[in-house]
């Protein structure tokens, strides 16, 4: 039973900064913009973060710094790739690339591995929500999350409202699916487009604030560790819908958390679970690319 909790707590835990991703970068999918640079965001806004309340003893600063920041690496996406009409896959993989280059020369410059914060507790972070914490099992699983955890996971009811019962949804999706009708309609679509990039870059510095600050008041650079990437299968996987989307998100947090608990009873061969979140999203890459073809592949035989 206990290790039933564990596994169920850690897969909330790791789902969280995934769920994130997620659920901002699907406006980016939707509006016909396939930001790649949703792990460099990530990874920045776990920097800044950490780096921030390093200097300020400030945590309200921090997470300030890195959200701005992290906008700020939105707009230089946005520029690049929606204004200049750039390749947005070589803009994101070049953001990808310069965040951890910045924070790797920085961290040198310091002339430490990495950042501790030493007056910041991950505990003070945690809510423990009342009545709720006093339940067996179901008080372990749900209560004692950092706050972003929580935003997260009503972040994609949020989004999903947003995405699909509003106009500015409404307008994201039309200008991804016919971008000419739109303006013929008087729709300032690139106006949209930046809205939707910018909206992925917010979720993804609460990401990495959750990822760094909130769970474990450190930051070592490259700890995103391919979860923007993940973040962009889910998309892929669920069609850009935020309901099914978030689910994919989940199913990797589950994994990630089954490593961790598992490994505990592997013994030497305990580093090779670390992988098993990689080959589930790859299998779940490739069963899913089969389905859409096999689909494809049916209406084209029907239309012969």
């Amino acid at each position: 039973m206990e290790l039933l909790g564990n596994i169920l707590y850690d897969t909330v835990y790791h789902s969280a900064p995934i769920i994130l991703c997620v659920i901002g970068g699907i406006f980016a999918y939707k509006a016909n913009v396939l930001n790649i640079a949703l792990e460099g965001m990530m990874l920045n806004g776990a920097f800044v973060s950490v780096l921030v309340a390093y200097l300020t003893d400030s945590i309200t600063v921090a997470i300030i710094a890195a959200i701005l920041t992290t906008l700020l690496w939105g707009l230089v996406f946005s520029f690049l790739g929606i204004t200049c009409k750039g390749n947005v896959i070589v803009i994101g993989l070049g953001i990808n690339l310069i965040v951890p280059a910045i924070a790797d020369f920085i961290l040198k410059r310091m002339e430490i591995a990495n950042i501790n914060l030493q007056s910041v507790s991950v505990a003070d972070f945690k809510l423990n929500i009342p009545f709720i914490e006093n339940i067996p099992l179901i008080g372990k699983i749900l209560s004692g999350h950092p706050i972003i955890t929580y935003l997260a996971f009503i972040g994609i009811v949020f989004f999903a409202v947003l995405m699909y019962k509003t106009r500015f949804g409404i307008y994201v999706r039309v200008v991804g699916e016919n971008e000419d009708s739109a303006i013929s309609l008087g729709i300032k679509t690139e106006r949209y487009k930046y809205a939707a990039v910018l909206i992925g870059a917010f979720c993804c510095a609460l990401a990495g604030i959750n990822l760094s600050m909130e769970r474990m008041a450190m930051f070592t650079n490259n700890m995103t560790a391919g979860r923007g990437f993940i973040a962009i299968a889910a998309i892929y996987c669920g069609q850009g819908k935020p309901v099914a989307s978030a689910l994919y998100a989940i199913l990797f947090g589950v994994a990630r958390s089954l490593a961790i608990n598992l490994s505990v009873y592997a013994g030497p061969a305990s580093g090779l679970f670390d992988i098993i979140p990689y080959i589930i999203m790859v299998a779940v890459l490739a069963v899913v690319s089969y389905m859409k073809y096999k689909k494809v592949k049916v209406r084209g035989f029907k239309l012969d």
